[in-house]
């Protein structure tokens, strides 16, 4: 049976990336740390996470990688187009490298830091040996090293204030009950609200059911909590979008659904972008998403399938899927969707058009122009890069029906650059501090893809700095 009442100077949130970092941090400034999560395991998303954003790390250094602060902030802004908080900004990345070192101290070993697209501007993707549950696994043992409590299954429920509106606890419940945590702060890290439907609609204007979360299906529940207690938002209704896919797909077919030399049509069977741009990936998803009922059809014909099969496919899927890994079963996958309805391969373009919904002639004419596009190798409509105008001809011919996918939602609480949660005239909560995609300010409708790692790095980063600063407020600094 739980207690009724449990203790602790510094109660954290939420146990994926930004949590741990946290609950570790926060301990190693000599705080007596409790730290809930929600689920039966630690680790969220950043599980599943490849990487992390630095400037001027110990690893790029090592590997002689020029990858200044102050290029790297202003990549971030411009790219934005100045719609962040800078400050937050240039605190996450001046304090990015140090993040390196401090997980390289613990264990963590980054292999290397490669390009996450062909001709990227600067390379800032610091690839974990093992993945991110390799930084899971160590932030957990260095957690329980330090002595942090960590309540699995637990839930918290709402925040507990003073007479004078500052933190002082959170109510929490598991399958026993609810009990009270006394704290000196409140770290907020629980993930954003992808899986809630409610909340979706409700924030996101770009969002439809045709959408699915390929992240984990988190709640919202830090959002709500915070707002309940006189919270400011910002980047409230932002989803960060990772392509198109099959819902349910093996991960052959999400490579497909991207791929650079197939053609993408919409519900009237008219190309709609230059499918080229899925190699910067996040780009591509807003033509997606603009189409009727956001949602699309990617068509290859049996050249391209086979030589996806034996010479590779040209982008991939990070670093599951590297490029020109050799895709052997991309056939039977293929196969086994068509029996589920999301793929249907024909023998004719008037088939395909047919299970679209739409007038063989119009699909016709797509396919009929697009080929003399390749003909003349140039791209009369989008201007697509000719190395990847490849005309289809050879039957049977290929149809994959596509949704958006999305990882989670990015933003909500509104922070300052200590990770101070501000009330509605921008001054901070006493004891209340927020990091990771529940924030906002630091991230702009499309993730950047030129600077690889940042969702994943400013989970980490922004764990450090609220539980530094919330230590210095338990200590009264």
């Amino acid at each position: 049976m739980n207690p009724e009442t449990l203790d602790t100077q510094i109660a954290v949130v939420g146990a994926g990336a930004a949590g741990l970092a946290a609950a570790v941090a926060a301990a190693e400034n000599a705080a007596d740390v409790i730290l809930l999560e929600k689920r039966s395991s630690p680790g969220g998303n950043a599980a599943r996470a490849e990487g992390l954003l630095a400037a001027e790390s110990p690893v790029q250094k090592r590997f002689k990688i020029d990858a200044q602060r102050d290029v790297i902030f202003r990549i971030a802004m411009d790219h934005a187009h100045w719609k962040l908080d800078p400050r937050i900004v240039r605190t996450f990345v001046d304090r990015s490298a140090d993040t390196i070192q401090w997980l390289e101290d613990k264990g963590v070993v980054f292999s290397r830091v490669p390009h996450y697209y062909p001709n990227q501007r600067i390379r800032t993707w610091h690839l974990l040996s093992r993945g991110g549950i390799e930084l899971v696994e160590i932030l957990v043992k260095n957690g329980q090293d330090l002595g942090v409590r960590m309540l699995k299954e637990t839930t918290a429920k709402r925040l507990l204030t003073d007479g004078k509106g500052n933190i002082t606890g959170v109510m929490a419940d598991t399958q026993e009950g609810e009990f009270k945590i006394t704290a000196k702060s409140v770290i907020i890290a629980t993930g954003g609200y992808a899986g809630n439907k409610e909340l979706l609609k409700k924030y996101c204007p770009q969002y439809n059911e045709n959408m699915f979360c390929g992240g984990l299906p988190y709640t919202g529940d830090g959002l709500l909590m915070a707002i309940e207690a006189g919270a400011a938002t910002e980047g409230l209704g932002l989803i960060q979008f990772s392509g198109h896919a099959v819902p349910g797909a093996p991960v052959d077919l999400v490579a497909v659904a991207d791929e650079l030399n197939t053609v993408w049509v919409n519900k009237k069977g008219e190309r709609f972008t230059d499918e080229a741009t899925s190699y910067h990936r996040f780009e591509s998803i807003n033509a997606v998403i603009r189409q009727p009922d956001s949602f699309c059809y990617t068509l290859f014909d049996e050249r391209i399938k086979q030589n996806i099969i034996e010479k590779g496919i040209i982008k991939g899927v990070g670093t599951v899927i590297p490029p020109r890994t050799k895709l052997t079963g991309l056939g039977k996958a293929l196969e086994l969707e068509a029996d589920k309805g999301n793929v249907r391969i024909a023998g004719s373009w008037d088939e395909i058009a047919k299970w679209i919904g739409i007038k063989p002639a119009v699909l016709k004419a797509t396919i009929d122009e697009y080929n003399a596009f390749c003909d003349d190798g140039y791209d009369r409509l989008f201007a697509k890069d000719r190395r990847y105008l490849d005309a289809l001809r050879t039957p049977p011919y290929y149809a994959l029906r596509c949704y958006p996918r999305f990882l989670s939602t990015i933003g909500g609480i509104k922070i300052n650059h200590r990770m101070e949660v501000l009330d509605n005239n921008d001054n901070p909560i006493p004891g209340l501090y927020a990091a990771g995609v529940d924030t906002g300010g630091w991230e702009t409708d499309t993730y950047n893809a030129i600077l690889s790692g940042t969702t994943f790095a400013f989970s980490v980063n922004s764990g450090r700095i609220a539980a530094e600063n919330a230590a210095r407020y338990m200590m009264g600094e």
